[in-house]
């Protein structure tokens, strides 16, 4: 693992539809990028998507035969391209 890797767990590629739901920014779909045991990063790409880190949002998968579970999640990466979002449970274990 390389020295300025901080990352707990192992990421997998994962291309899924996610609705993200900001208390004050709304609803959007998104796409994952990839996902991991501790959370999953999405790409925003030009949508008017501008969260602070540590704000909560709550992520649904898209697309499935039956509604997914909605997860708590926390903002706690931007990039240029989209943000990575950590399982709330996680973030409060730590």
């Amino acid at each position: 693992m390389d020295s300025d890797d901080r990352r707990e767990h192992s990421r997998t590629a994962m291309n899924a539809a996610v609705k993200v739901s900001h208390e004050t920014q709304g609803e959007f779909v998104f796409s994952t990028r990839d996902v991991s045991d501790g959370g999953v990063f999405i790409v925003v790409e030009d949508a008017p998507f501008t969260p602070a880190l540590g704000d909560e949002v709550s992520v649904q998968v898209q697309g499935l035969p039956v509604p997914a579970p909605i997860l708590k999640m926390l903002v706690v990466r931007e990039t240029n391209d989209g943000f990575g979002l950590q399982f709330k449970e996680s973030a409060e274990c730590q």
